[in-house]
């Protein structure tokens, strides 16, 4: 947390003090690995999402995945073109999700992917309501704002973009 003095300077109140003081040296260590960790998991947890929808149907070919895809989920919930859809959709959580688990473009895939997520919370989930064993929009909901957090932090310290110095 951050506050503004008098003479407009921003100073920084830094990070809280333990209240078990000998566990500060272990805190300074590892709280760059808990970014890591948020975004392994979820870029993980995406790319087995991804890869379960193209499994079904693979012995068909991609193109007959993809327009299967794309009629019996995106047209049939009125989200057209439901083709271009479909491929943003496997772009995402396929190649989109391992970008995320390497922290390449991690802020540009991560918004995307919370764009997406955000249309199936309120388009294919929000009639249901909330329960996700329903078929309710908390799960939809609950990634897309892990997927947010991730776009508005970037990929963190242990990241392709960090090693690369920039991003997007």
């Amino acid at each position: 947390m951050s506050t503004i003095t008098s003479d407009s300077r921003i100073v920084s109140a830094g990070e809280p003090k333990p209240i078990i003081p000998p566990l500060a040296s272990f805190y300074s260590h590892t709280r760059d690995l808990s970014w890591l960790v948020v975004r392994l998991t979820a870029g993980g947890m995406l790319l087995v999402h991804g890869i379960m929808k193209v499994m079904p149907m693979a012995e068909k070919g991609f193109a007959a995945t993809i327009d299967a895809f794309a009629a019996g989920s995106m047209a049939r919930r009125g989200i057209e073109p439901a083709i271009f859809a479909a491929y943003a959709v496997f772009f995402l959580e396929t190649i989109g999700a391992a970008l995320i688990i390497l922290g390449l473009f991690t802020r540009l895939i991560a918004a995307a992917a919370a764009i997406e997520f955000a249309v199936i919370t309120f388009v294919a989930h929000w009639p249901q309501g909330f329960a996700w064993s329903r078929g309710g929009w908390e799960y939809p909901l609950f990634w897309g704002l892990i997927l947010f957090a991730i776009a508005l932090r970037g990929g963190g310290p242990y990241s392709l973009d960090r090693k690369l110095g920039w991003e997007l």
